[in-house]
């Protein structure tokens, strides 16, 4: 399965853009998360314990 991983870090920054090019490659499943932080990447988590053998991560 391809899962996408979308992060911005700033409201400059457009999400949408991401999630169009995540959902023309083909994820099946998507985790996006808006955060300043660099420690603070909650979605990123789930998405490494969501993973299983054979998926593949675009980001």
């Amino acid at each position: 399965m391809l899962i996408g991983y979308a992060r911005v870090s700033t409201q400059d920054q457009n999400l949408n853009l991401q999630l169009d090019d995540l959902m023309k490659a083909g994820c099946e499943r998507i985790f996006q998360e808006k955060a300043s932080s660099a420690k603070d990447r909650a979605q990123l988590q789930k998405l490494l314990e969501a993973l299983r053998e054979g998926d593949t991560v675009v980001v």
